[in-house]
């Protein structure tokens, strides 16, 4: 990029290209570009420049916009055909990057199931030595969240060649769909990996892709102020949660203030996760109350101090002798929040947190011993060795408070506007997503988020209908021998219905991958191989089975229930498959089934009038129903007409 361009992009405020040069960063040496489509190709450089492109003998002019925005458009190649270089040059910029083949991209994202690296999956020390392949190229764009759109990835952040040693770090299910799809096709395979640990959906859709849905206004304005005005943006955040907590939970009124009467409220240490520190917090999500005493002198009450609380999992709103003096969200950062003088008092001070765990983990949980006001003077006062709390409302009661929206992972379109923007319009033949667990709490949310955000990646990347590959989520959590609620289903379920809605969206199951103690199940082998398979339907036109059984209706026959299903299904372990139920207005019951061919029979017990129909409705069901291609069966709800 010349002087003149750097100092330009920088007043305003847009993010630079990673190489020095007009093109955008993610064309690097030994990129992937997509075969059978135009190729689109573009950058930044000086305001008005005209700009040269060619690829390997054939050239095409841009002219570079006021901001120095250019675009070009070379025509389609098929596979093959060697390595390319490409070059774009714009006045005294020339920028040349080589070894780039013709071959199929595929944009790999999601949350840790999707991150989970290739060393760590089953035999990974194998999978990594043979990880070589000249024929798969790999870029990684790390974790990046920004507040607005931005142009380029970081410094460093370029195509690699697949080795044992650029392999070993990136997403395993990405790397073993990519390895099967160069199989099958032949040609070179490209592999993006844009991912994320424990990333909410709304964080990886566009600003107007989420304004479309209309219900995120307030949470996109704040951003917006956020990205002008941090402090403005953390205020308005505070009051936002403030409503949600004073609609979700009114029992909890006043008890921030200093007269508020405690002592019924049960002991805890300030040191450690609350599922550790106390017995009835054990798996405990949701919003508990703690509060403290502290007693200062007169002096000590006079001067300014800082808090510092540790870190807190996951948002706190603190309270001193009753008034907010500050929001956090973050369950590894540590908090600080600064007094001015005249707000601490002579004698007793009351601390109250408003603490909210949206999984794992819990409450302010580092060493005591470093928890405590420091005065202005230097003096340190720790704060007492116990906790007084109660518990306001778990978060199956009032769902997911509003996080801070521009926090990477649980905001709003942060990472889409740091790990994909950069990425557009690249080539890509589609995309593969493995992700929910973080939104698991809100699968009716997720059943508008989920369209919206393919729809949203369609458009962004060349406005077709380019398959998207999404994988159901695996089991986890407690098994049951009865009948239950199960929010893991529920939001399986979405997804089912997501994929049947859409001709080119496939799912991949992991429900029978899965274990009711690990969150990441380590077989990421037979993940990234369920997601070929549906590539090579879907993009390829293959005729392949991809998936196991899937419901198409349900009906009353007599005392029975018939379940048609889209494909024959077959049991494992036994001639009856499990995990069938038949529910009513007042509860649901397992019910004896028998598999006829491409439909189950479900005997109604006696005196019921059947509504519904589950199979698998739990968060670690037991899976025996498969297709003929061992695809296990889809967990389901349908409503009996």
């Amino acid at each position: 990029m010349s002087l003149k361009a750097l100092i330009l992009a920088t007043a305003m405020g847009l993010s630079t290209p990673a190489l020095a040069g007009p093109l955008a960063s993610v064309f690097s040496d030994h990129a992937v570009l997509q075969r059978d489509q135009p190729i689109r190709v573009w950058g930044l450089t000086a305001p008005n420049a005209t700009v040269a492109v060619d690829l390997s003998g054939q050239g095409v002019t841009a002219s570079a916009d006021a901001d120095g925005r250019w675009s070009a458009v070379l025509p389609a190649r098929p596979a093959g055909g060697g390595a390319l270089t490409l070059t774009a040059r714009a006045g005294d910029e020339t920028q040349t990057v080589s070894n780039l083949v013709m071959g199929d991209v595929w944009l790999c994202s999601g949350q840790s199931n999707m991150e989970y690296p290739l060393r760590q999956a089953l035999n990974g020390d194998g999978e990594v030595a043979s990880a070589g392949d000249p024929d798969i190229r790999l870029l990684q764009t790390g974790k990046i969240s920004r507040p607005a759109p931005q142009d380029s990835l970081p410094a460093g952040v370029v195509w690699k060649v697949s080795t044992p040693q650029t392999a070993a770090n990136f997403s395993a299910a990405c790397v073993f769909m990519g390895r099967e799809l160069r199989k099958t096709t032949g040609v070179p395979i490209g592999l993006i990996d844009a991912t994320w640990g424990g990333s909410v959906i709304q964080d990886w859709i566009s600003r107007e892709g989420l304004a479309a849905l209309k219900t995120y206004d307030e949470g996109l304005s704040v951003l917006s102020d956020y990205a002008r005005d941090p402090a403005l943006g953390v205020a308005r955040w505070s009051q936002s949660l403030g409503r949600w907590a004073g609609a979700k939970i009114p029992a909890a009124k006043g008890w921030e203030k200093p007269d508020f009467d405690d002592r019924a409220w049960k002991p805890m240490p300030t040191e450690g996760f609350w599922e550790q520190a106390a017995p009835d917090l054990a798996g405990f999500d949701g919003t508990v109350w703690l509060r403290l005493e502290l007693t200062l002198t007169k002096a000590q009450a006079a001067q300014g101090a800082t808090l510092a609380l540790g870190p807190v999992d996951d948002i706190d709103t603190t309270f001193l002798n009753g008034r907010e003096i500050g929001s956090t969200q973050g369950w590894d950062t540590p908090r600080t929040y600064r007094l001015a003088p005249g707000a601490l008092k002579a004698g007793r001070n009351v601390l109250a947190l408003r603490v909210i765990d949206m999984g794992g983990g819990g409450g302010p949980w580092g060493k005591a011993a470093l928890k405590g006001l420091t005065l202005a003077d230097g003096t340190f006062v720790p704060l007492p060795t116990a906790w007084r709390y109660k518990i306001a409302a778990p978060l199956s009661q009032t769902a997911l408070p509003p996080s801070a929206p521009w926090l990477g992972a649980s905001g709003l379109t942060t990472l889409r506007n740091g790990m994909i923007a950069p990425l557009v319009p690249f080539g890509v033949k589609g995309f593969a997503w493995y992700q929910g667990e973080a939104n698991v709490t809100e699968a009716q949310e997720y059943a508008r988020l989920m369209p919206a955000m393919i729809a949203d990646w369609r458009a962004a990347f060349g406005g077709g209908n380019q398959p998207f590959l999404l994988t159901q989520l695996a089991a986890f959590g407690p098994e049951v021998d009865r009948p239950v609620n199960s929010a893991w289903a529920a939001l399986r379920d979405v997804q089912r219905q997501v994929a049947a809605a859409d001709p080119m969206v496939g799912m991949a199951s992991a429900v029978d991958v899965g274990s009711p103690y690990d969150i990441h199940p380590a077989d990421k082998a037979r993940v990234g191989q369920r997601l070929a398979l549906h590539a090579r339907k879907l993009a390829y036109g293959e005729a392949v089975v991809a998936s196991g059984p899937a419901p198409l209706s349900a009906r009353r026959e007599g005392e029975t229930v018939m379940v048609t299903l889209d494909q024959p299904a077959v049991v494992h372990a036994g001639n009856r498959p499990i995990g069938f139920e038949l529910c009513d207005a007042a509860a649901c019951r397992f019910v004896d089934a028998t598999v006829e061919g491409g439909s189950v029979r479900l005997a109604a017990p006696a005196g019921m009038s059947a509504t519904k129909v589950r199979y698998a409705w739990a968060d670690s069901p037991i899976i025996n129903l498969f297709g003929a291609n061992r695809l296990p069966a889809t967990p389901f709800e349908l409503v009996i007409p």
